[in-house]
């Protein structure tokens, strides 16, 4: 038998006149080294479809599973998944190519085929074939004219019942009274795999028959359901190879074929894909680099500044669209019109048809206001002019969109790593930086990771697989991306998750997507990723009473990047620590000088919420506060704890004024005096009136 050319799989010459050799089974002998080996795929069709073929040369049936409703080409045209197996299936010699489904039941895609299987069905001999060996002889099939219900009648048995009129239904196609009626064919699963078990078991004509979606076929009845299963297994293995075709033409495959196509095998039953060496499983997944290249020619046309795009601006576009099916770039086709993107800007094209907002928030900013994004910031987060700094870079650096390459345009806006003692600012940091970005603190989005300690916790974030309990509702942090792609998240404490939880987060830094269990990908391009550490904290205290108020940032900041990084290679991922080195931002201890700036804002805050509430004007008196807090916050246990502390050592005063409010209700309009003795003991009075 000649080779077929290997670029156009279609293209093969017809075996000599004569019976093909077979297998004592049917099946076609081995193929000769000659047609071994890997195809490469043209514009003929995908290399999935080339594999196929090769299966169905060597006298396999192939369960198709995967991206079986994506778009695909055939003969250098889009063609959707099922005309290109039917129209491949007839260019590699089937007479009649026939699909089921549960929703339309048996079709023909291809003009004429449903004639031809029409004729094929009235031809089949109305006694019964032959059992296959092992199973026992059925009833002789009765004649047209006997009825059956007045022989129950003369017999004095009673109506029939719903089971035994199915079972009657399964008899009549047993028995082979199947016959085609003018406007009516049979189309339920277990008729018509009856029938086409009975059609490629016949040498007479080249079949073949696609069943989509079969696993989701469900029957109310549970032995006609396994019956029909039972039918289209052994239809796959007792078919045999046609007879070549009277006018020549292409070699038929070597067996009739039998296929079943489905978005995931695993939904099958296991005994029905194993244990046959005669039926093999072909995956179909996303358009490969070479794919895509081949799939974006055939578009071209159809893109915005398409015929004007140079080679190296399809090579930008065919690497930007890595891991999007056949569909996606087509629709990304439309979206170059509807949204006035060329194809010369692959990055914002695929930006616009990812994020599908019309409104980009990094675009409506006040350039004034990234501009002052230190000073901004400075103002809520006290004490931390370094670790402003830097952020404030980063967000001037993501706004003029200023890069290495045109890949970065795929990862996150920004990557940072909070490190330092608790209580100085990290997580105020973080909120004040989506209330300058996107103009709300909603857009920010915070992730505990102590709550993320067990491996199985991996699937919070981006869902459990198929079956498992939650697949339905995606992973928390994948939906919330997909919600709000324009956001900055949090993960609190990252040195708690379990390492299979930092594995995640690889893929986001570095691809800036991460694909749910639902096979949903949440794209992080837009997003600021913040991780907040306390690894090391625990030595500060140490390190303040060693040297005291000496403590210089630069030894403190040396001191918490070595922590940091001895605590990711205890982990075993040193890898995440290389991707966030650059982002890596050390927060300052808190010194005396902020001390009373904290404090008096967390004193205008408790004002604010008297005057909100009660009409009263609470004031402060700060000649006595300030020391009080200031000596208090002296010890290095407490200022350990940053500004959580000194918010704990107002908790006294807070406490005074409460008592105050509910002994002697001040009314609306008054003023009432807070302050501390020098005993340090809270006093709170009424202030007088002039």
């Amino acid at each position: 038998m000649t080779a077929p050319d290997p670029r156009h799989p279609r293209l093969v010459k017809s075996p000599p006149p004569g019976p093909a050799p077979t297998g004592g089974d049917g099946a076609a002998p081995s193929v000769p080294p000659a047609e071994a080996g890997p195809v490469p795929a043209d514009g003929m069709m995908p290399l999935w479809a080339v594999s196929l073929r090769w299966e169905l040369r060597r006298g396999r049936q192939v369960v198709l599973d995967g991206a079986i409703r994506d778009r695909w080409w055939f003969e250098d045209r889009p063609a959707s998944f099922r005309s290109l197996v039917a129209g491949a299936l007839e260019a590699w010699g089937a007479e009649v190519v026939g699909w089921w489904d549960p929703v339309d039941g048996l079709t023909f895609p291809l003009a004429g085929h449903a004639e031809r299987f029409d004729g094929l069905v009235a031809a089949l001999p109305r006694d019964h074939r032959a059992p296959p060996p092992g199973e026992h002889p059925r009833e002789a099939p009765r004649t047209a004219g006997t009825d059956r219900r007045g022989e129950r009648e003369e017999a004095g048995d009673a109506a029939p019942s719903p089971a035994t009129r199915r079972g009657e239904e399964r008899r009549r196609t047993q028995d082979g009274l199947f016959r085609p009626r003018a406007g009516r064919r049979a189309n339920s699963f277990e008729d018509v795999t009856a029938v086409v078990r009975r059609l490629v078991s016949s040498p007479e004509a080249a079949t073949a028959f696609v069943f989509q979606d079969v696993d989701h076929h469900l029957s109310a009845d549970k032995a006609e359901a396994h019956l029909g299963w039972m039918r289209l297994r052994a239809a796959m293995t007792e078919a045999v190879v046609p007879r070549p075709g009277p006018h020549g033409g292409p070699a038929p495959h070597s067996r009739n074929a039998v296929l079943c196509a489905v978005g995931d095998v695993g939904r099958l039953p296991g005994w029905f894909v194993l244990d046959d060496p005669r039926v093999a499983t072909l995956h179909i997944g996303p358009p490969d680099p070479s794919q895509r290249r081949l799939w974006l020619s055939l578009l071209r046309e159809e893109f915005n500044g398409g015929p004007q795009a140079g080679r190296g601006e399809v090579e930008a576009l065919v690497g930007a669209t890595d891991g999007m099916a056949g569909w996606e770039i087509h629709a990304l086709a439309r979206t170059s019109w509807l949204r006035s993107s060329p194809v010369q800007k692959p990055d914002k094209l695929l930006e616009l048809h990812r994020l599908n907002v019309s409104v980009d928030p990094w675009t409506q900013l006040d350039r004034e206001v990234v501009a002052r994004a230190a000073e901004v910031l400075g103002e809520r987060v006290v004490g931390q002019p370094a670790a402003v700094s830097a952020v404030a870079g980063v967000l001037q650096s993501a706004f003029v969109s200023i890069d290495f390459g045109d890949s970065g345009t795929a990862r996150p806006r920004g990557a940072f790593f909070f490190v330092g003692p608790t209580g100085v600012g990290k997580t105020e940091l973080a909120k004040s930086v989506a209330e300058l970005m996107f103009g709300d603190q909603s857009a920010y989005a915070r992730f505990d990771m102590s709550e993320y300690q067990q491996e199985h916790a991996a699937e919070r974030l981006a869902g459990a697989p198929p079956g498992y309990v939650g697949y339905e509702q995606g992973g928390e942090l994948t939906r919330r991306v997909q919600e709000r792609p324009f956001s900055v998240l949090l993960f609190d404490e990252i040195e708690k998750a379990h390492p299979k939880v930092l594995d995640k987060f690889l893929q986001i830094l570095e691809d800036g997507r991460l694909t749910d269990g639902r096979g949903q990908t949440a794209h992080f391009s837009q997003c600021l990723i913040i991780f907040t550490s306390n690894t090391g904290a625990d030595a500060v205290q140490d390190l303040l009473a060693e040297v005291g108020d000496d403590l210089s940032y630069e030894r403190l900041r040396e001191h918490f990047t070595r922590a940091v990084e001895e605590k990711f290679r205890e982990l075993g991922r040193p890898e995440i620590y290389g991707r966030l080195k650059p982002g890596v931002v050390v927060f300052d201890m808190l010194r005396h000088a902020h001390v009373v700036r904290i404090a008096d804002r967390l004193l205008g805050q408790l004002a604010e919420s008297v005057r909100e509430r009660h009409q009263v004007e609470l004031v402060f008196d700060s000649a006595g506060v300030h020391p009080w807090i200031t000596g208090r916050m002296a010890a290095p246990e407490r200022r350990a704890y940053g500004g959580r502390q000194i918010r704990n050592e107002l908790e006294v005063l807070r406490a005074a004024v409460v008592r105050h409010f509910i002994t002697h209700r001040p009314a609306p309009g008054d003023r009432v005096l807070a302050g501390v003795t020098h005993d340090g003991v809270p006093r709170v009075v009424p202030e007088r009136r002039a």
